[in-house]
Formats: C-alpha cells, structure tokens, sequence
C-alpha cells in the first residue's frame, strides 16, 4: 500500500510539472522576442536618425565652402645672387562664398603679399614637407588678416616647381 500512494503522488507531481516547464518555456520565448523586437526598432531608430544627420553636416560644408585659385606665380628665391626660380599654383579653401568674391576684390593685394613672402624664402627654408606645410600656414596667417567675410581653411600648392 505504502508503494502505491507514492506512484499516486508520483504521477499527480509529474503533471504538474510539464504544465510549469511548458508555461516557463513559453514565458522565455515571448521575452526573447520581445527584446529582439526592441533590439531591432532601437537599432533601425538609431540607424535613420544617425545617418540623416551626417548627412545633413556634410551638405552644409559643401555648400558653404569653395576654393579660389590664386594662379601661377613665379618668383626668385633669397639664394645666392637669386639663381633658383619657384614657380607655384596655389588654390586656397575658404569657409564660405562670400568670402571667395572678397578675395576676387583683394586680389592684387593678395599676389603682392605673397610674392613678397615666397621671395623671402630661401631653398632650405621651403624645401622638404616640414618646409612647405610652414608656407602654407604663413600663407593662411597673412590672407586671414585681409578677409573680414569668412577665414582660409586650407592651402594647397598645386604645383610647386624649384630650379
């Protein structure tokens, strides 16, 4: 008798236990789609918000920026008795179109500036990268004390020709 109350009990335990595993299981499942769900609408959120934005930045600097060409400009350098030559295309970047039709306006103020700035160079002074990044950045001082519209961003020698 005593063996068959326990297969009783036994048997009334066993059902109930596969009713609680099924509704645990189910329970996990409905959880794990539900944070996938969330995943996923966090992720396309981020997505389109993110990339509209950078989007939008980079239209901005377009528009806003433009390069002037400065032309040719040959010049003699401060070596000995003025034997080597330079000659340099310079395109310069400036924040914004306003400031390129000053820089129309300012024009033979700006080749005199730097015609007198490349001539006072000497081989040594502007040879090599370390030489030619320092021209570009006098270059860039002496035309931001012209501009009153906007401000140059970068120099780019196009060309740059010592003999």
């Amino acid at each position: 008798m005593v063996k068959e109350e326990k297969e009783e009990e036994s048997k009334e335990k066993e059902p109930g236990k596969g009713k609680k595993s099924i509704i645990k299981w189910i329970v996990v499942f409905f959880g794990v789609v539900i944070l996938g769900a969330a995943g996923f609408a966090g992720w396309t959120y981020y997505k389109t918000h993110t990339s509209g934005s950078e989007k939008a930045v980079s239209e901005q600097i377009v528009q806003k920026s433009g390069i002037w060409s400065m032309g040719s400009l040959i010049v003699n350098l401060m070596d000995a008795n003025g034997e080597r030559y330079l000659k340099s295309t310079i395109q310069i970047e400036v924040s914004n179109q306003d400031c390129i039709s000053e820089m129309d306006l300012l024009k033979p103020k700006i080749t005199d500036s730097i015609l007198g700035l490349l001539s006072s160079k000497s081989y040594k002074e502007i040879a090599g990268f370390e030489g030619k990044q320092r021209l570009r950045d006098e270059i860039a001082v002496r035309l931001n004390s012209y501009l009153t519209k906007g401000q140059v961003r970068r120099v780019y020698f196009t060309e740059f020709l010592i003999q």
